[in-house]
């Protein structure tokens, strides 16, 4: 099974792409998919708060994903 992973602001600048493609196995949750990432890009190691989105919806670490499932990775925004 596969997802697509889009990566946004300092996730898709630390890790040098804004889209992956991440294989997934079965009942796989938000939280192993946030595991496998650190694990294949340890330059994330020391940044984990982001949200994820699953399908355009936010989602816990909890949610079990699907294959086909777009994820997108959102740090935190700031401005003013």
């Amino acid at each position: 099974m596969q997802v697509q992973v889009l990566l946004f602001g300092i996730v898709a600048d630390l890790i040098g792409k804004e889209t992956l493609n991440f294989a997934i196995e079965n009942n796989d949750t938000v939280k192993n998919l946030k595991t496998a990432l650190r694990t294949k890009y340890p330059q994330l190691k020391n940044y984990s708060t982001y949200a994820v989105a699953v399908n355009e919806h936010y989602a816990q670490d909890d949610f079990v994903l699907k294959d086909r499932d777009v994820v997108a990775i959102i740090p935190p925004v700031s401005g003013g």
